[in-house]
């Protein structure tokens, strides 16, 4: 359940030191903690003071756009895109603003969409995806971001559960979105991110382009709903996270660079990273990489932070956000060094940082929470210098290559192919990509006769048709029975556990 699967990268801060001066870890340049001397002091320095309102586009960007007309900036863009081509696009904050100013009154006028209105983008990672996020921000709508490699039955389920009246999205989508539009009484409008016209859709490029840049941005409250992330689970569909503006807005600021200069400090997160690639890394670069870890829930939980010793294996320390806690199924603290649940602590105060809710699903809300603990869902030990060793999942959730993949997702899949009787999806180690999906399936009577080796590769590809391709099992396994309890739940962790080698 770790936020996100790959090499980030924290550029050089703002710089409180001399030009000349360099840290020396085990040979190594790093940088130094230049926001705060070390560890203790961040805890003890961070204390958010939340406002009773909060917006990111008014109370960040559009302070920026002002310093940036009085010159007490630098020259650096707010926006740098660069595609595959070359192709660039940069942005100053003013260009920024007058840009999502002209969407937002998009939004809010030929849309005649009102605060709290809920927007679906599924887009690829292009400026327009950006335009959409600010704007959102500025007319107080709720955004919804979903992946490019949706299925229709992903895209229908997304829009019915949301309720969205304006989804937004580009030419390789939008057959997508007309098959199942029908579905979903919600829905009102259409968006096309393309310089070609289809029918019954506005065009992005006509309505921006048309449109007024004067726009006064909404008053919207720090717990007010700001964005929604649709999150897998072991069972069902995938639930809908919702952040507030402050919970994002302010909450990611614990672990926010001030200055894009050069490459003096790297952070990884997703998977516990491999002593090997750190290595390797560490050889190529002269750098270390300083493990993080989060949710779709909480923002950053833990990490290393600079100035902390780098333990392999471990993710660090606390969030100065937080109070983390191993805790037992009861929610007590466990000692030092047991195994447990990793816990955050919201009792007497629950964290402004942590997600709002699962919209429309109390009763998953209500699970997350036990005595005075909200749990990750992730297991974990926890040292004698307070620092974090993650164990495993608690649920069955399989991270590969930085997707969060349900196995029920896959299991519902494969289960409409006539030749299973029923399967079971857990994870399975792979060398590239961490861990992959693999499947264990039972054939129906019709089919047990057949060449297992071709009919492997067509479960593969059916599962591929009708969900995102990168939940398709790349391992399958034909068994002529499932382990399952009395009750007869299938379990899950015998099969993981067959998998990875343990007993």
């Amino acid at each position: 359940m770790r936020a996100i699967g790959k090499v980030s990268f924290q550029l050089k801060a703002l710089r409180i030191f001399p030009s000349n001066f360099k840290c020396q870890i085990r040979g190594h340049r790093v940088s130094p903690p230049q926001n705060f001397t070390g560890y203790e002091s961040i805890k003890q320095q961070y204390s958010p003071q939340i406002p009773e309102y909060f917006n990111f586009a008014e109370d960040v960007l559009d302070v920026w756009a002002e310093k940036e007309k009085k010159g007490e900036k630098g020259s650096n863009p707010a926006f740098w895109w660069v595609n595959d081509r070359k192709q660039e696009v940069r942005w100053s904050f003013e260009e920024l603003g007058f840009h999502s100013r002209r969407l937002a009154n998009v939004l809010s006028g030929a849309c005649g969409l009102n605060q709290q209105d809920r927007v679906f983008l599924v887009l690829p990672r292009v400026p327009e995806w950006w335009l959409v996020n600010v704007a959102c921000l500025r007319t107080g709508t709720v955004l919804l971001p979903g992946t490019s490699q949706l299925t229709a039955r992903d895209i229908l389920h997304r829009l019915q559960t949301s309720g969205a009246r304006c989804v937004i999205t580009d030419e390789s989508l939008a057959p997508l979105l007309d098959a199942v539009a029908s579905q979903c009484s919600s829905l009102q409008h259409k968006i096309l991110v393309s310089p070609t016209k289809r029918e019954g859709w506005k065009n992005f490029g006509d309505l921006v382009r048309n449109a007024s840049s004067d726009h006064e941005c909404v008053k919207t409250r720090s717990d007010d709903p700001m964005t929604i992330f649709f999150t897998s689970g072991t069972t069902g569909s995938p639930k809908m996270t919702q952040h507030s503006h402050s919970s994002y807005g302010i909450g990611l600021t614990v672990n926010g660079s001030y200055n894009f200069s050069n490459l003096q400090h790297c952070l990884c997160a997703g998977e516990p990273i491999n002593p090997e690639v750190m290595e390797k890394w560490r050889s190529a670069t002269g750098l270390d990489i300083y493990e993080g870890y989060g949710q779709t829930e909480t923002v950053l939980i833990a990490g290393t932070f600079k100035g902390m010793k780098i333990k392999a294996g471990a993710f660090g320390k606390a969030s100065p956000e937080y109070d983390v806690q191993v805790v037992d199924e009861a929610g007590n603290v466990l000692p030092r060094g047991v195994e447990g649940n990793l816990g955050i602590r919201v009792k007497p105060h629950k964290p402004f940082s942590l997600f709002t809710e699962y919209t429309g699903d109390p009763d998953r809300t209500a699970e997350c929470y036990v005595g005075d603990f909200y749990l990750t869902g992730d297991r974990a030990v926890m040292d004698e210098d307070d620092y974090l060793w993650f164990v495993g999942r608690a649920d069955d959730v399989i991270l590969s290559a930085g997707y969060r993949i349900g196995p029920f997702e896959v299991e519902n899949a494969l289960i409409e192919h006539q030749a299973v009787a029923e399967s079971a999806v857990v994870s399975s180690p792979d060398p590239i990509r961490g861990e992959v999906v693999k499947a264990f399936v039972v054939l129906t009577a019709e089919y047990k006769s057949q060449d297992q080796d071709q009919l492997k590769k067509e479960l593969q590809m059916y599962v591929k048709k009708v969900t995102a391709p990168y939940k398709y099992p790349r391992k399958v396994e034909f068994v002529e029975q499932l382990p399952k309890t009395v009750s007869g739940k299938i379990r899950r962790v015998e099969l993981r556990n067959k998998e990875w080698g343990r007993s």
